[in-house]
């Protein structure tokens, strides 16, 4: 019998759809019908609520990935409003796969509740909004995944009190995770997937892994660790203009992630007896036999 559940496997297109909806929907499709995954993840940002003026009206740090004079600019260009978010939702529900948003602030959080998705993601930079996730325990029937990148110890336990005392905790998805584009090898981390699972599994519904690496055997370590939920940054062109491109899996990459995860799901088990049917010809054949 397996010992894990089937992995969950999120293609988060975030932004890298460069601001235009045939693209993200190009993506979806991409995701669902070659790719084979659960879900695709977007982004929901209300610009002037979360960037202060001067960040607004500042050039972007990096020129090249930038898609507006400034960095507000570039933001704004990158985000689709809550109707264009709804036709994305239907669309995906069209496909017969998941839709899902991180959300950044108060508003996007609302904006999206509207929408009734089946999970809400918060980011690491935003897992000590607490005005937010007040809000999203209390009106939100969803699940809620946290990342926890970035994250001290102390904001991860105030992180959870707050979903003990919503009676929030069976709704909550946990993510290990590390905040860099892309992460080397040794700052993944990947160990603390375990320090989660043995604090929280019994108490959370899952436990999950948003790797922003190179490559993908580090994410079937991850699901033998305990991360069934596995989401990954997802584009068409690892080439194209924008900062998370560089930290995304292409399409035969998140192909290649699912089979693979689906395989090692396939071989975590138990032999159900000691000797098993496909060894049987094998062990007539070649077994030694003492005299």
């Amino acid at each position: 019998m397996n010992r894990f559940e089937s992995p969950f496997v999120i293609a988060e297109i975030g932004c890298n759809h460069k601001g235009d909806i045939e693209t993200a929907k190009e993506m979806i499709r991409v995701a669902k019908i070659f790719c084979k995954v659960d879900s695709v993840k977007f982004q929901k940002r209300t610009n002037k609520e979360l960037l202060s003026e001067e960040q607004y009206n500042s050039p972007h740090p990096n020129p090249i990935n930038s898609y507006g004079e400034t960095y507000g600019k570039h933001r704004e260009f990158l985000e689709f409003d809550l109707q264009q978010h709804r036709e994305l939702k239907e669309y995906c529900e069209e496909m017969d796969i998941i839709y899902s948003t991180s959300v950044w602030d108060l508003t996007s959080a609302k904006e999206i509740t509207g929408l009734k998705p089946k999970y809400i993601k918060i980011p690491s930079a935003c897992n000590n909004n607490y005005d937010m996730l007040n809000w999203l325990c209390e009106n939100f029937q969803g699940d809620i995944h946290v990342s926890t990148g970035m994250t001290t110890k102390d904001e991860l336990n105030e992180l959870i009190d707050l979903f003990r005392e919503k009676n929030r905790m069976e709704d909550l998805v946990l993510y290990s995770c590390t905040s860099g584009y892309p992460v080397p090898f040794k700052d993944i981390c990947l160990l603390e997937i375990s320090n989660l699972k043995n604090q929280y599994a019994e108490y959370v519904k899952n436990i999950g892994f948003s790797g922003h690496h190179l490559g993908i055997a580090v994410d079937v370590a991850a699901f033998t660790l305990g991360a069934n939920v596995i989401e990954r940054h997802f584009t068409l062109d690892r080439t194209w203009k924008g900062t998370d491109h560089a930290a995304s899996l292409e399409p035969e990459g998140m192909r290649k992630l699912k089979r693979d995860l689906m395989a090692t799901h396939e071989a975590l088990s138990f032999k159900e007896k000691e000797v098993l049917d496909i060894e049987k010809p094998q062990r007539d054949k070649l077994k030694f036999r003492p005299n």
